[in-house]
This record gives structure tokens, C-alpha cells and sequence, in this order.
């Protein structure tokens, strides 16, 4: 008997070789359709994907959303359902199930599912700082959801209807060491703060105004209290406000040692970073002459290229 759902998944992979196998192992229990989009990887990646049951493309590179939406474009989808999954996530035995059972029989008003994502960082599970569950856009009806073009914290959001969710296990767990997540924070402070840069001085077209009938409410809430306070703020004093209200107010003390470690980094280190590179493209834009300096100098310094 074929138990799958009618949904397909769809995996951003660079160089994911150490993930993977480890991702599509977990979804080929429930997904008819796998489609793996990479960015001309230099390891292993492609290899494993088609050894792992995916149909692999390729394609330049230019920022998650935009890779995203061109998947959703060009990607062959047949599936009624399409499903977001990072190459490090997880979906866990009790969520593939209950994707199964309850795919089929949700109402036609229903054109999204929220899932509940836990972190796993150096083997532990962060329950608290604010950090379990959040709550995302996931899983939605074909042709009924698009990804908000942003340089960084991209949500999908729904173009019609409503969303449920459920509460299957579904896990962030990154295998890298902490260099890697360094390095990987470094670069998203750069696509961050030319996010706020762009809301500040109208750089690019402006962007998708989420609500909650058109993502997850918990999505929403948390981008209207970072654009509307926390952003306002000197970063010195925003910074720092953020990681004691995150380790003390929401208890990310008890995540041990490790949530130490994380709640510092993710909730300090990394907001603090944000903060002191716009500060750093402020001023440098303030110096350009012209539009195609301002524009130079942005690139250079977020290295990103710019639409």
C-alpha cells in the first residue's frame, strides 16, 4: 500500500554532503517528490541527493529567497502540497506520520501548515530562551504560498486561506563545529543589516507585509517587536537587553552549558554584529556621491550582489 503523502519537498543545498542523506532519509518515507536545488556544490552533495531517491537542479546562487522562489518556479512539481525543508533539518519519525494521516483530509480553506522546529546545538536540545517551539511556514497547497524576497529571516507567507499546525517532531540539528556557525552568523549579520538598511533608505522594491492569516502568527509578532523596537534602538543597548531577556526573563539558563554558549552567541554576539556592520554601511553611504557609489559600497561591504 502506498503510504505517501501528495507533497513535495524542497531542499537549498551548497556543499550539504555532512546532511543530505541524513534529510532526504527522513522524508522519503512521505514525500512522492523530492527536488534538491544546488548551488554547484563542490563536494558530494549532488551525488548523495541522487543516490537518496532526489531530483537535482541547479542554479546560481544569489540569497535564500531568491533561490527559493526560482525553485518554486522551475522545479517540475506535480504534488498538491509543497514542503520547505533546510538540508540540517530533521523531520522526525511522529511529524512524517502524522503528515501522512492528516494531509489528505484537511479542509480546502486550509492552504498552510505551520510546524514547530526545536534547535539541537552541540548535541542539546535549546528548550528555552524563547527558542522552543518556533513556529513556521512550512508546509502549504501548491501555487498558494511564495517566499518574501529579503536578504535574510525569509518567511513564506500565503496568498489565500488559513493554516493549522502540527506538532510533530521537527529539528534544526547542524553537524558543523563552531567555526562554521560563526562563519555562518558572520555572513547572515551582513544580509541582515542590509535588510534594515534597505527599510531605512528604500533601496529595493518593498517587501511583503506579513499578518497572521498568512503565516505563522509567532512570525509575525516577533518582525513586528524587531522592526518596530528592537531596530530603533542604539544596537550597544539593544544587544545586550536581548541576550538578558532571552537567558534570564525566558530561562535560557537552563539550557546548561551549552545553551550558554548559544544564547550568547545567537542572542548577543550575532546582534551586537548586526548592529555594528549597519552602522558601519550608514556611514559609508553617507560618504557616497552618487546612487552607483552608494550601491558599490553597499556590495562591497554586505558582499552580497545586489538586485
Amino acid at each position: 500500500m502506498n503510504n505517501k503523502a501528495n507533497v513535495a519537498v524542497v531542499i537549498l543545498t551548497y556543499n550539504e554532503s555532512v546532511h543530505i542523506a541524513r534529510a532526504l532519509k527522513c522524508i522519503v518515507g512521505f514525500a512522492n517528490e523530492i527536488f534538491v536545488v544546488d548551488s554547484y556544490s563542490s563536494d558530494d552533495t549532488v551525488d548523495l541527493a541522487k543516490e537518496n531517491g532526489a531530483q537535482v537542479l541547479q542554479h546560481p546562487f544569489q540569497n535564500y529567497a531568491r533561490q527559493f522562489e526560482w525553485a518554486l518556479e522551475n522545479a517540475p512539481i506535480n504534488a498538491d502540497w509543497v514542503m520547505r525543508l533546510d538540508a540540517d533539518e530533521i523531520i522526525e519519525a511522529d511529524l512524517a506520520a502524522e503528515i501522512r494521516a492528516k494531509l489528505p483530509t484537511l479542509p480546502a480553506d486550509v492552504t498552510g501548515i505551520n510546524l514547530n522546529r526545536k534547535t539541537i546545538f552541540q548535541g542539546k536540545f535549546i528548550r528555552w530562551g524563547g527558542r522552543y517551539p518556533l513556529t513556521l511556514l512550512r508546509i502549504w497547497r501548491h501555487g498558494k504560498a511564495h517566499i518574501e524576497d529579503r536578504w535574510m529571516d525569509e518567511h513564506m507567507y500565503l496568498t489565500e486561506g488559513r493554516t493549522v499546525t502540527f506538532g510533530g517532531g521537527f529539528s534544526d540539528h547542524n553537524l558543523h563545529d563552531l567555526t562554521f556557525f560563526t562563519a555562518k552568523h558572520n555572513g547572515y549579520a551582513s544580509r541582515e543589516a542590509l535588510d534594515v538598511l534597505n527599510r531605512r533608505l528604500h533601496l529595493f522594491d518593498p517587501q511583503v507585509e506579513l499578518t497572521r492569516q498568512t503565516t505563522a502568527k509567532q512570525a509575525k509578532i516577533k518582525r513586528f517587536f524587531k522592526e518596530s523596537v528592537y531596530n530603533r534602538l542604539p544596537f550597544e543597548i539593544s544587544a545586550i537587553f536581548y541576550f538578558l531577556f532571552r537567558y534570564v526573563v525566558q530561562l535560557g539558563f537552563l539550557d546548561g552549558r551549552e545553551g550558554l554558549i548559544y544564547h550568547f552567541l545567537q542572542g548577543f554576539w550575532y546582534r551586537f554584529l548586526v548592529g555594528a556592520k549597519l552602522r558601519e554601511l550608514e556611514q559609508a553611504v553617507k560618504e557616497a556621491t552618487s546612487e552607483e557609489e552608494r550601491r558599490s559600497v553597499i556590495a562591497r561591504l554586505s558582499r552580497q550582489r545586489l538586485k
